[in-house]
C-alpha cells in the first residue's frame, strides 16, 4: 500500500496519506476494527457509497474557491480514479463517486500537487467551511469575508480540538445582511458587521436543519474580527466536551444548546476562554485575496438574442470593480463532466478570473469578466449547453445525489428535479426571474439538500397503498425562507404525495401562488398567511392513494419496482468503543503530545494530553460495562467507578482535578510540560490496570 511515491514537500501532510495507505492494510488484515477504520476513513475524505465496494471521495475546497488548474487537477483524476463526473455539493466542494478503496491515497497524493485536501471533508470534525461566493466583488459586502473563512479553516485543519468530536461542524461566513451563505442554519453563522469602522461579525449559533430543524441562536450583534478564531475554538471546545456522544441522532450542537439551555452553553463557552490557544488571531489584509484582471479581450460581439439578454439579466452582475462582471453557471444536480470541465477551462483561461467559485446551490460563479468579454463568455457556455438562465431563482432546483449514491437515501432526488424544472420552463416562464423563491430536495429527511429551509422543499420517503405495496413518496415542505442578517424560517411539513405527483404538486402550488397572492407578497408571507391547514387541503388530492397506477410503484429514473433500501449513514456514524481500540488509541495520543511538545505547540500539546485522559478513562469504563456519552460524563463515572473506589490511585487528586485543568490554566511551556507529564503517568496506570 505504500509503494506509491508521493512526492509531498510537507511532511506532516506525507505522513497522513502514508498513515491512510497503511491504516487500510491493516483493516484488510484484520487488524484494525471495522468502525474505527470507518472512522479514519471519513475524516479523510472517504465515504462509503450505497453500492458495495466502492466509495465516495469529497474534496475540501473552502469557501468554494478554486482555480484554474486546481480544477483540471480533478477532472483528470476523476477520468484515473472514478467515472469522469464531478459533483459539485451545498456545501461547495466537490464529491467523486465509484472509487476503489486502495487507491485513494495515491489520488489524496495527487490532489495535493495542486494544494487540495481531503483531511476532514467527511466525519466528526469541521465540515468545509462555507461563505458566500461573491465575497471580494459584491458591490453590497461591507468587506471581503473569503480571508475570514481561509484563516478559519486553515486555523482548525488537524487541530486536536476537532477531531473526534462527536458529530460533525459546520460553519458558513456571509459577506451582506441578505445572508446568502445561510449562517441561521449552521452550527456557527458569521455575518458581516461594521461598528465604528472596525470589522466584525453578528455571530449566530447552534442551527442546523437534518430530522429536527433548528434556528441558531444569536450570540453577538457585534464581534470583532480578531476575536471570531478564538470565540470558534471555545464554542468547539465546549461542544467536544460536552456534546453527546452515543446518540447520533442527539450529538450535534443544537440538542446540546436545546438541553443545557443557550445561557448556560454561553456561560461554558465564556469559561474556557482563558485555556484558549490565542486570545486574538488577526485576518489577513482582504487586498491580498483580490483577483488580477484578464488579460485576455475577446473582439466577439454581443449578440442581439432575447436568449442572451434573459442570461445576462438572470445569471450576471457588475462587480464592485469597475468594468467586471460576474456570472453564475448552472449546473443540473451539480453533475459537470471532466471532458466538460476541461473544455470550459482551455476555452475560459485568461478571459476571467482564476477564482472561481463553487455556489451553495450546486453551480459556479466566475469572476472578474471584462465587459468586453461577457459575449465570448456566453458564447463558450452556450456550447458547452450552460447558458442556461435563472441560476439564482427557483428553476434552478438543488438536490442531493439520492439514491443514486447514498446509503441513507429513501426515493430520487435527482431524476425529479428535471421534471421539475420542466414544469417551471414550460409553464411558469416568467419565473426565471423570480430569486426569491427557492426549491431544494433531499433523498431523505436528513436535508444535505436543504429543504427544510425552502419556499417549497421535497424530501424523499415511501408510503403503503391500500393493498400494502410500497410506492416513492415525497413529503411536501413549504413556507421556508432566509429573511437575512443571520434569520431564517424553517418550512412546515405539509403532506406526503406519491413520487411521480410531484411536478403536479409543484404546478398546483405555483398556480395558487400566482392567483391568489398580493402584490409583492414572497411566498413564505402568502403561505403565512393561507397557513399550513390551507395548503394541505389544496394538496390533498394528490395523496389519495385509491387510484394509484402501476407507474407510481417505480421510482424516477428507476426500471424496477420501489422497495427502501437505507444503509448505515457514515457521515453521521459514531464509532463503536472497544477497550483493546480506545487503549491503542490513547497510546497514539500520547505520542501526538509528546510530538506536540517537541515542537513547542504548547496548547496543541495539552489538547492531546487531555484526549489521553479522557480516551484512556472511557477504555476503562467501557471494561466495566459503563457506558457514557460525554467527555463531562467519562470524567464523573471515572471518579465513581475507579477513583472513589480506590483501584486507581492518582496520588490523592481526584481525576476531574487532573483532567480539567485543560480549561483553567494558560497554554505555556511549563504547564505543557506537566500536564504531558501527568498523561504518561495516567496511561501507565490504564495499562497496567487492564493487564491485570
Amino acid at each position: 500500500m505504500q509503494s506509491f511515491r508521493t512526492e509531498i514537500e510537507n511532511p506532516i501532510v506525507e505522513k497522513d496519506i502514508l498513515d491512510l495507505a497503511k491504516k487500510i492494510a491493516q483493516f484488510k488484515a484484520g487488524e484494525i476494527h471495522e468502525e474505527k477504520f470507518r472512522s479514519l476513513r471519513l475524516a479523510r475524505g472517504v465515504y462509503g457509497q450505497r453500492q458495495q465496494g466502492v466509495q465516495m471521495i469529497r474534496i475540501k475546497l473552502p469557501y468554494g474557491k478554486i482555480q484554474f488548474h486546481q480544477w483540471k487537477r480533478i477532472a483528470d483524476i476523476s477520468d484515473e480514479y472514478s467515472t469522469g463526473n464531478l459533483h459539485l455539493t451545498t456545501r461547495q466542494d466537490i464529491q467523486i463517486h465509484f472509487v476503489s478503496l486502495d487507491r485513494t491515497p495515491e489520488l489524496w497524493a495527487q490532489l495535493e500537487q495542486d494544494d487540495i485536501t481531503l483531511r476532514e471533508a467527511c466525519g466528526n470534525t469541521v465540515r468545509n467551511i462555507t461563505a458566500s461566493p461573491t465575497s471580494g466583488i459584491d458591490p453590497k459586502e461591507l468587506f471581503d469575508v473569503s480571508p475570514h473563512a481561509d484563516a478559519a479553516f486553515r486555523y482548525f485543519l488537524r487541530n486536536p480540538i476537532c477531531q473526534e468530536m462527536g458529530r460533525k461542524i459546520k460553519i458558513s461566513f456571509s459577506n451582506t445582511s441578505e445572508d446568502t451563505s445561510l449562517a441561521y442554519l449552521h452550527d456557527l453563522g458569521f455575518v458581516p458587521v461594521l461598528q465604528n469602522r472596525i470589522r466584525g461579525f453578528k455571530v449566530v449559533v447552534g442551527g442546523g436543519l437534518g430530522a429536527q430543524p433548528m434556528l441558531a441562536h444569536t450570540a453577538f450583534e457585534f464581534l470583532p474580527e480578531n476575536e471570531v478564531i478564538p470565540f470558534i475554538e471555545a464554542v468547539l471546545r465546549v461542544f467536544d466536551r460536552h456534546g453527546e456522544r452515543n446518540s447520533r441522532h442527539k450529538a450535534r450542537m443544537k440538542f446540546l444548546i436545546q438541553k443545557i439551555g443557550f445561557e448556560a452553553f454561553m456561560e461554558l463557552v465564556q469559561a474556557e476562554k482563558k485555556a484558549l490557544k490565542n486570545h486574538i488571531v488577526e485576518i489577513s489584509d482582504a487586498t491580498a485575496w483580490e483577483v488580477e484582471t484578464p488579460a485576455l479581450r475577446s473582439s466577439l460581439t454581443a449578440p442581439t438574442s432575447e436568449a442572451y439578454q434573459t442570461w445576462l439579466a438572470t445569471n450576471t452582475f457588475e462587480q464592485k470593480q469597475s468594468e467586471l462582471h460576474g456570472a453564475y453557471v448552472r449546473i443540473l444536480n451539480g453533475n459537470i463532466s471532466s471532458t466538460v470541465s476541461r473544455s470550459l477551462i482551455e476555452a475560459l483561461k485568461g478571459y476571467i478570473g482564476d477564482d472561481i467559485r463553487i455556489t451553495i446551490n450546486q453551480g459556479l460563479l466566475l469572476k472578474c469578466i471584462p465587459t468586453a468579454n461577457l459575449p465570448y463568455v456566453y458564447h463558450v457556455l452556450d456550447t458547452h449547453g450552460l447558458a442556461a438562465p435563472g441560476a439564482n431563482s427557483i428553476a434552478n432546483i438543488t438536490a442531493c445525489p439520492g439514491t443514486d449514491t447514498c446509503n441513507l437515501a429513501i426515493s430520487d432526488s435527482t431524476n425529479i428535479t428535471s421534471k421539475l424544472e420542466e414544469v417551471i420552463s414550460t409553464d411558469f416562464p416568467d419565473l426565471i426571474h423570480e430569486s426569491q423563491m427557492k426549491i431544494k430536495i433531499s433523498g431523505c429527511m436528513n436535508a444535505c439538500g436543504q429543504h427544510s429551509m425552502a419556499s417549497i422543499g421535497f424530501h424523499g420517503s415511501s408510503l403503503k397503498s391500500p393493498d400494502k405495496r410500497v410506492l416513492p413518496a415525497l413529503q411536501v415542505l413549504l413556507g421556508g425562507a432566509t429573511l437575512g442578517n443571520g434569520e431564517g424560517k424553517i418550512a412546515d411539513k405539509v403532506i406526503k404525495v406519491p413520487s411521480k405527483r410531484g411536478p403536479e404538486a409543484l404546478r398546483v402550488i405555483l398556480n395558487n401562488y400566482e392567483e391568489n397572492a398580493e402584490a409583492g407578497e414572497y411566498f413564505h408571507q402568502y403561505y403565512d398567511r393561507q397557513g399550513e391547514k390551507y395548503f394541505y387541503g389544496l394538496l390533498k388530492p394528490l395523496a389519495d392513494l385509491q387510484n394509484l397506477v402501476d407507474d407510481e410503484f417505480i421510482d424516477w429514473g428507476a426500471s424496477d419496482s420501489f422497495a427502501t433500501e437505507i444503509g448505515v449513514g457514515e457521515c453521521a456514524g459514531v464509532m463503536i468503543d472497544l477497550v483493546a481500540t480506545l487503549l491503542f488509541e490513547t497510546e497514539e495520543k500520547y505520542d501526538w503530545a509528546e510530538l506536540a511538545l517537541a515542537d513547542k505547540r504548547w496548547a496543541d500539546s495539552i489538547y492531546h494530553a487531555y484526549s489521553v485522559f479522557i480516551s484512556g478513562a472511557k477504555a476503562l469504563l467501557l471494561d466495566k460495562s459503563v457506558n457514557v456519552s460525554t467527555q463531562m460524563g467519562v470524567i464523573t463515572k471515572f471518579d465513581e467507578h475507579f477513583v472513589q473506589t480506590g483501584e486507581v490511585d492518582l496520588g490523592g487528586k481526584s481525576f476531574s482535578d487532573i483532567a480539567l485543568q485543560i480549561n483553567q490554566i494558560e497554554p505555556s511551556e511549563s504547564f505543557a510540560s506537566s500536564y504531558v507529564q501527568e498523561a504518561a503517568h495516567f496511561l501507565t496506570l490504564a495499562k497496567q490496570y487492564r493487564q491485570a
